[in-house]
């Protein structure tokens, strides 16, 4: 499981705003779930220097949403779109149904 799902998030939405290194780095350290010591040594870099630029990259990635709100913006998307899903559940009509419900995947989808 992620460290911070917060951050995989602030990933997806800002990762190509990164470097390569910083790109490669933090999907180390978040998605792959590695150690410092794990992501350094193959890098012939420390622990320490792995910690650094995971924190000054954290922070790029925390200003960059702070500045454009794209992260919140999605998750307030996902979140409409359930309740839109779990109020057509309650609709008789099963070719209404399906239609909404097509359209809520499909929306999600792009997300």
């Amino acid at each position: 499981m992620a460290k911070e799902l917060g951050f995989v998030l602030l990933l997806d939405c800002y990762g190509d705003l990164l470097t390569e290194h910083q790109q490669n780095v933090m999907e180390l350290y978040y998605c792959e779930d590695l150690s410092l010591a794990e992501i350094g040594n193959p890098m012939g870099i420390t622990r320490q220097a792995v910690r650094s630029l995971i924190k000054r990259t954290q922070d790029i990635l925390l200003n960059y949403e702070a500045k454009l709100g794209f992260a919140e913006r999605i998750q307030k998307m996902r979140e409409c779109f359930r309740r839109i899903n779990d109020v057509s559940e309650k609709i008789e009509d099963e070719q209404l149904k399906k239609i909404i419900t097509d359209e809520v995947k499909s929306g999600l989808d792009l997300l």
